[in-house]
């Protein structure tokens, strides 16, 4: 083990491509995790609620409710049922050699699982490329997979869900306490801080119109931030993020038709600032604020 970590840190392109091919490999495991988690939400949900009505539980569970793991069933087509093979499940090979389609049904297979693998492993080599052969790159890399996920899920069913959102909250805090990234205080600090500040606008802008502007997951999010990157790069955070929300809002009710009242999910703006924040951040900060003075 000891050889081949020497052998990541002298040759930076062997280490580039062993964690290309690792994230490919990750990205198929992600398009899983987006796939079935909120599924597997929801059967829990629905098992809560049968425990608190009585004539659901003497129901017997419907077909459609078999339980869903990460691991079973094993995967299929959602068209004909076909049992995916291994090598079927090659991540972008089997994509390009199937030509995006199954091979029993000829279903189309959406073009988005093989850019889920290759954002997986395109952003994975970004943050090797910036920490190097380090403990901080391999926690950097479970907190990029995780922001894939939320992404993702978000995007589709604006939901966070707590599962992942706050492991990676104690990991960032983990992570600091030798101050990896950051002092440990500041850490501790920009979790507080980043929760109480969605969450404090949240409740002023409930009271004032009487809805709900965001969702309790965003307040998770940011403080999931705060603890990896601090309390200084907050601002910087939030106020991208809500300038690339409000522009592809204002472009999707301009160009889209889409109604000023129909919800947009923030957890993606979220976490694309906040990854970005997390590599270029100083500079972007010490940027915006030469421009101020």
């Amino acid at each position: 083990m000891t050889d081949f970590i020497t052998l990541m840190t002298n040759s930076p392109a062997f280490f580039y491509a062993v964690v290309l091919v690792f994230s490919l490999l990750i990205g198929s495991f992600l398009n899983v995790v987006i796939y079935r988690l909120p599924k597997m939400l929801e059967q829990g949900w629905k098992r809560e609620c049968r425990e608190f009505l009585a004539d659901e539980l003497a129901k017997p569970i419907k077909p459609a409710d078999t339980i869903i793991t990460l691991s079973t069933p094993s995967s299929s087509c959602p068209s004909c049922q076909h049992k995916i093979r291994f090598y079927e499940n090659i991540p972008i090979i089997s994509w390009l050699f199937l030509r995006g389609k199954c091979s029993q049904c000829q279903e189309k297979i959406a073009l988005r699982y093989p850019l889920v693998e290759l954002t997986t492993a395109l952003l994975s080599v970004v943050i090797a490329a910036n920490y190097g052969v380090t403990f901080t790159t391999l926690m950097l890399l479970v907190l990029t997979w995780g922001l894939i996920c939320l992404t993702l899920i978000d995007f589709d069913h604006m939901l966070l869900p707590d599962q992942i959102t706050l492991p990676l909250i104690w990991l960032g805090l983990l992570v600091n306490i030798n101050g990896s990234i950051v002092p440990l205080n500041d850490a501790v600090i920009g979790a507080v801080a980043g929760y109480l500040s969605l969450f404090s606008i949240f409740w002023l802008f409930k009271l004032i119109t009487g809805k709900e502007g965001m969702g309790h997951g965003d307040f998770k999010l940011v403080a999931l931030f705060g603890a990896w990157l601090g309390w200084q790069l907050l601002p910087l955070l939030i106020l991208m993020a809500s300038a690339v929300g409000a522009i592809i809002g204002i472009s999707l009710m301009v160009f889209n038709n889409h109604q000023r009242e129909q919800v947009i999910p923030f957890g993606p703006y979220l976490a694309v600032a906040g990854w970005i924040t997390l590599l270029w951040g100083n500079g972007i900060w010490s940027w915006y604020l030469s421009t101020l003075t």
